[in-house]
């Protein structure tokens, strides 16, 4: 059940192997009530997470292309990749060494790249405010998914394979006994061999109070900025999906290139955990005040091409671990139930391998290696 990011590649990679699939989602995705929105997400090959993620990110590449191929859809661009960041970081990129993490597993998986001084930063990039002791790391097969595209898309392949998709069907309880799962809904009531649940930040309402403590959730909130000058500077290759762990703040920004013409603008976010939420509470509206400081304090100190002019603004919504790293494991206690919570803030250029992990869990396969790393006893 859940049928964003981990969930419609759950239900595309359980029918592509045969299997009776009925996938339920409260809302119609691809929505933006949750983390599987906001036009664009980066993906990357060397990740600086965990050397685990590199053999989920290369046959998710895979995968993106085998839908691209069945459909119409753009799904992948390619636009390199910058990473910025300093011995002076007051911010980590999710883990820590995130940086040098990433070179590490450019250099152990041959990834194409390139390490660049300051100096090198400017000449290429010159639009990045970088200063004299950062550098950068340059991955020219990086870019960016299209999520909204990206979750239709596998719906579809699901539904041509034979999977059942209910949307705006809410599900409400479930109960395992010996013959199966017993799953109610705000419509009616299913019986299956096997339930997976993939519901991102409404998952702490579904488990047992132990296990909803291991997941937090946080609004995100990702901005459209205008920019000034050519626009040609601002879009690939001039410009690439970038990572920055500043030095001056204790935060990390993001962005993307202007790859919707000149009134869509530039992506650019950063991540914050301080403060929950649910995505009943979520406050859906982003102030002027949240514009104007982003931009204030995060935007204009290191691109100053980038304008105040916001051009879009919206939420969404983290559900993260405390080591960031993913659970895609059967749910403690029962054994019909498997968990798939693959958020975090890095998931969803995973997500098609994430989904055949969870097939694998279903079926007792074992396709993708090393299925370890993301196992919930690591939390208990």
């Amino acid at each position: 059940m859940g049928l964003g990011a981990a969930g419609s590649a759950t239900a595309w990679r359980l029918a592509a192997r045969g299997l009776t699939v009925l996938g339920l989602d409260a809302h119609a995705p691809p929505h933006d009530f949750g983390s599987s929105h906001g036009s664009l997400r980066i993906t990357r090959k060397a990740i600086g997470e965990g050397e685990a993620y590199v053999p989920l990110v290369l046959r998710s590449n895979e995968l993106w292309r085998e839908l691209e191929r069945e459909g119409v859809d753009r799904l992948i661009g390619i636009a390199g990749g910058l990473w910025i960041s300093s011995p002076r970081r007051q911010a980590e990129a999710h883990v820590a060494n995130f940086f040098d993490n990433t070179l590490a597993a450019a250099r152990h998986h041959g990834i194409e790249h390139e390490l660049l001084d300051a100096a090198a930063v400017r000449k290429r990039f010159p639009q990045f405010a970088i200063r004299d002791n950062e550098m950068a790391y340059y991955e020219p097969d990086a870019g960016y998914l299209r999520p909204e595209a990206c979750v239709a898309a596998m719906l579809r392949a699901a539904t041509r394979r034979g999977a059942e998709i209910h949307v705006n069907e809410r599900v409400t309880a479930f109960h395992e006994d010996r013959e199966g799962v017993a799953v109610l809904t705000d419509r009616g009531a299913y019986r299956a061999r096997e339930l997976v649940l993939c519901a991102g930040p409404w998952i702490r309402g579904l488990v047992e109070p132990r296990i909803a403590a291991l997941f937090s959730v946080t609004r995100q909130v990702q901005y459209w900025f205008a920019t000034e000058g050519p626009q040609v500077a601002f879009e690939p290759p001039a410009f690439p999906v970038w990572i920055w762990e500043l030095q001056e703040r204790r935060n990390v920004i993001y962005g993307f290139p202007a790859v919707d013409g000149p009134a869509a603008g530039v992506k650019i976010a950063t991540e914050q955990y301080a403060h929950t939420t649910s995505p009943e509470r979520m406050a859906r509206a982003v102030t002027d005040e949240e514009v104007r400081e982003m931009h204030q304090n995060l935007v204009a100190p290191y691109l100053p091409g980038v304008t105040s002019r916001c051009i879009r603004a919206e939420p969404c919504l983290y559900t993260s671990t405390p080591d960031f790293h993913f659970v895609i494991d059967r749910l403690p206690g029962a054994s019909r139930v498997s968990l798939v919570s693959a958020c975090s803030g890095h998931g969803f250029k995973h997500a098609p391998a994430v989904g055949e992990i969870a097939a694998d869990l279903v079926t007792g396969a074992e396709r993708l290696p090393r299925r370890e790393p993301f196992a919930i006893r690591r939390l208990l």
